[in-house]
């Protein structure tokens, strides 16, 4: 492997409708937790485990530019949203294998999607394709019990300490339906796009 290569890439999936100040605080963390050469920035495709319809694919892969341009070890990809048909997971880490044949893969969930993680197409694949890395929010180093639950069920995680927020994209949405400001939920160029292109608005 050339010494430009990676060794320790992160996968961050999710839909980003809207990118906000958590997933950008989440990345940073992965990054300086797991040491991370590299993390990829994976908004999803064609979502099958999402009830609602997503913001078109063009306006979630430009906020994520937006959102997570000053980041140097990010690499948003575009890679799903660029796939026919449903997305899953195991589809984009094995893709990524053939790019770093040597590396050592992490995949970054939040505490919601570990809690479902066992519905995951292939999961077991998964698992053996990376090691998934768990954000949980304001639990203090060596407390494992106030977690034990999902202990149980990822028992080989990484456990990311992130701190308290209650910032949501639902949140966001629903301020930006109402014309309310979301600036501070998200970051000034994501909101003047989320304005200018008038998305979450009522028809």
């Amino acid at each position: 492997m050339s010494a430009a290569q990676p060794r320790h890439v992160g996968v961050f999936g999710g839909a980003f409708d809207p990118p906000h100040r958590i997933h950008v605080a989440l990345a940073q963390a992965a990054i300086e937790q797991l040491g991370l050469d590299l993390l990829h920035v994976v908004p999803t495709g064609t979502a099958w485990h999402k009830q609602r319809t997503l913001s078109a694919a063009e306006h979630r892969l430009a906020m994520c530019q937006l959102a997570f341009a000053g980041i140097d070890k990010v690499r948003v990809d575009p890679r799903e949203l660029q796939r026919d048909g449903p997305t899953y997971t195991i589809d984009t880490l094995l893709a990524l294998e053939q790019i770093y044949p040597q590396a050592q893969f992490y995949l970054v969930i939040g505490e919601d999607q570990a809690q479902a993680m066992h519905n995951w197409h292939r999961i077991a694949e998964i698992r053996r394709a990376a090691i998934i890395c768990v954000a949980i929010r304001a639990v203090p180093a060596g407390a494992s019990g106030q977690y034990g639950d999902l202990l149980q069920i990822l028992p080989d995680c990484r456990i990311l300490q992130m701190p308290v927020s209650a910032v949501s994209a639902t949140e966001i949405r629903h301020k930006a339906a109402l014309g309310h400001s979301v600036t501070p939920l998200v970051f000034e160029p994501v909101a003047r796009y989320i304005d200018q292109h008038h998305l979450y608005q009522k028809a």
